[in-house]
């Protein structure tokens, strides 16, 4: 169920939005002054605010910036104050839409969904957002990053490291690493291979006797993961 908190001192109503929303799957938690309804936000959950502009003991101006002050949350104005100024200042200060009342609650169901769907898409595109690898390879402009700090790498290691990262995941083997890179010589042997892994090892902070990225295996060659 939809949780929204609505701050509004005309009781009758926010009986009546309230009735016509909860047909709709959501709960209304009504607070008729402005310090109840911030203290009532601050220990509970909701999905959504509605808030009236005119209210006793603290304008709903001043009421919005707190709110936006402390949570990130869908504020709806629902005011009988048509100024201009008041919904510029409502805006200003936080709000995500000014409803003038008079209105059908329909409006304010549709706007409520609006609002919601926007926010839930927000969240989504932000949990699906991808945690920045450790390792990252910058072919332009020739260089490998490790957490953010370019890596100092002769042409061999450079080499072998970013072969390993195309591969990602896959085993590769030290002959493989020999004739795919070009900066190593094709009568280069698979102990001069496990040298320069060393080297890049070490460059990386990595413990060989327990890898992170750079995994060795027995009777293959190396496997990097990240």
């Amino acid at each position: 169920m939809i949780r929204i908190l609505m701050i509004e001192d005309d009781f009758e109503l926010a009986e009546i939005l309230s009735e016509y929303l909860h047909n709709y799957d959501m709960e209304v938690t009504i607070a008729e002054e402005p310090y109840i309804g911030l203290s009532t936000l601050n220990t509970n959950s909701f999905d959504l605010v509605i808030l009236d502009l005119t209210l006793p003991g603290l304008d709903g101006l001043e009421v919005c910036k707190e709110i936006r002050k402390q949570h990130n949350i869908p504020i709806i104005i629902s005011s009988a104050r048509h100024d201009i100024t008041d919904k510029v200042n409502a805006l200003d200060n936080g709000a995500d839409d000014y409803l003038p009342k008079p209105y059908d609650p329909q409006e304010l169901l549709a706007r409520i969904k609006s609002h919601l769907r926007r926010q839930n898409a927000s969240l989504n595109e932000e949990n699906n957002k991808e945690t920045p690898k450790d390792l990252v390879l910058k072919e332009y402009e020739h260089e490998i990053l490790f957490k953010g700090s370019v890596v100092n790498l002769t042409a061999a290691e450079y080499d072998i490291l970013r072969y390993l990262m195309l591969k990602e995941g896959g085993a590769v083997t030290r002959e493989e690493l020999i004739y795919n890179c070009e900066s190593i010589n094709e009568d280069s042997t698979n102990k001069s291979i496990d040298v320069i892994i060393g080297r890049i090892r070490a460059k990386i902070g990595e413990n060989p006797k327990e890898p992170r990225y750079i995994h060795a295996i027995r009777g293959v060659g190396y496997k990097l993961t990240l």
